[in-house]
């Protein structure tokens, strides 16, 4: 393809380009956006078994009307669609099966009952069936402007209910039993969610066809969920990665000659979705490795500063250079990881080097001291209030101080009214003990003046 057929296919020159691309496009963000609510109830495998459901109901609107228009496949369509969505539910609610079993079941049954009502239909010679089995695997490369039109419509009715109602959608999501202590009609909310996941399934077999429906209706959300954790914008990046991949896997087949559209549009969406598996700024698996090394980093760095604290506090001599013999002597640290510790140390200029030694700076004092007040807190705190024997505190106490924050500190510290030892009879060390004892004396004042 050269560069004038390129730019012909995103200008959208052409009639038949621009039904296939906007056909896509309107499936591919409506299916996205829906799916994004089935995704977080942890329902996938509906949609899969709605999209296997939905053949004979195409099947028997074609043997009852005698027509292949769009709007009465449709319909067809969403009738049995639905009718296999309430036979998972009841044999979930009145049988020992549990729900996976449930969509196993339906979905081979209804799609057995479609391949055998397709096969009926061709064994007829009526010349008016064909192109029926192309909802096998979709015909979104001869779509026409009727089904454009149809898309058009049904796309723009699914996401705006789904703007309309976007609240209770989203309570029910999450909180079930919440919705329902507010007053949330839960029972109708579930009711639209079904039929908005029926009818974006029954929408989109044109496109991609049953057997690959359930990706586009699914894919799209778990890739954005590897990018937020928000759901608004969630299901704004679903609608945006499932356009995304209509309008690429249109252009792939229609560059490619005798490549098929819909497949590609699920091949497209699938390689967004294992990118955003690697590099998603929120769940991507670079990410997490990068706040996994940064924490690790976080926790090997205040750990050498509360043994530098530690054993400045035994000699009575902060200021004092220690050996990396002597660190390790008092605490195993791997080689590597310790001067890799000490690095970050200093490049935070909590450390200084002299030679082979490290002393701690004003700032890494300060940060020591704060590292061992935390874990001396919560070493109280334990002891106090969960009545833990000292002896057992500190192993605990060493996991949560690396993540106590200013605002649960200042908690702790009212809650306990400013301990000065802790279990273990050691002090606490405060940044300034002359204030604190002031402000405890001026707290005392208040109480006695109360009483």
């Amino acid at each position: 393809m050269n560069w004038q057929e390129t730019i012909d296919f995103f200008l959208l020159r052409s009639a038949n380009v621009r039904f296939v691309v906007l056909g896509a496009v309107l499936i591919g963000a409506s299916a996205a956006v829906v799916g994004c609510f089935l995704f977080l109830r942890k329902r996938a495998l509906v949609g899969d078994a709605i999209a296997h459901s939905v053949l004979p109901g195409v099947c028997l609107a074609f043997i009852f009307f005698q027509s292949k228009h769009p709007a009465i496949l449709l319909a067809g369509a969403i009738v049995t669609g639905w009718i296999s969505l309430l036979l998972i539910n009841w044999i979930t609610n009145h049988s020992k099966i549990k729900s996976d079993t449930a969509i196993g079941l339906t979905l081979s049954w209804f799609f057995g009952i479609g391949i055998l009502l397709l096969t009926a239909i061709q064994k007829t010679g009526n010349a008016s069936q064909s192109g029926l089995d192309k909802f096998l695997f979709g015909k979104a490369s001869s779509l026409v402007r009727d089904d454009v039109i149809l898309f058009a419509i049904v796309s723009f009715c699914l996401i705006v209910t789904v703007m309309v109602f976007f609240t209770p959608l989203k309570l029910i999501t999450f909180d079930r039993d919440f919705a329902i202590s507010k007053g949330v009609k839960v029972g109708l909310y579930e009711f639209l969610l079904s039929t908005l996941t029926v009818v974006a399934v029954a929408t989109g077999i044109q496109a991609v066809g049953v057997v690959l429906m359930a990706a586009l209706l699914i894919t799209p959300a778990a890739a954005a969920r590897f990018w937020t954790n928000d759901l608004k914008k969630m299901v704004i990046l679903a609608g945006f990665f499932g356009a995304l991949s209509g309008l690429l896997g249109s252009f792939v087949s229609y560059n490619i000659p005798k490549m098929p559209t819909g497949p590609w549009i699920v091949v497209v969406v699938s390689t967004i979705a294992i990118f955003s598996f690697f590099v998603g700024s929120k769940k991507g698996l670079l990410n997490r490795f990068i706040k996994q090394r940064r924490i690790s980093r976080k926790i090997l760095s205040e750990n050498l500063l509360k043994l530098f604290y530690k054993l400045g506090e035994e000699e009575q001599n902060f200021r004092a250079l220690r050996t990396k013999d002597e660190i390790v002597n008092r605490r195993f640290f791997i080689p590597r990881e310790l001067q890799i510790g000490l690095n970050v140390l200093e490049r935070k200029d909590f450390l200084h080097q002299d030679n082979e030694s490290f002393q701690l700076t004003d700032e890494g004092l300060e940060e020591g001291r704060r590292v061992t007040r935390l874990h001396r807190l919560w070493e109280m705190y334990l002891n106090q209030y969960l009545k833990i024997a000292p002896d057992h505190v500190h192993d605990d106490a060493e996991a949560i101080e690396h993540i106590i924050t200013p605002e649960i500190e200042a908690e702790l510290l009212e809650l306990m009214e400013h301990p000065e030892k802790d279990p273990h009879d050691t002090v606490i060390p405060y940044s300034n003990s002359e204030l604190r004892i002031e402000f405890r004396m001026v707290d005392e004042n208040c109480k006695k003046g109360e009483n």
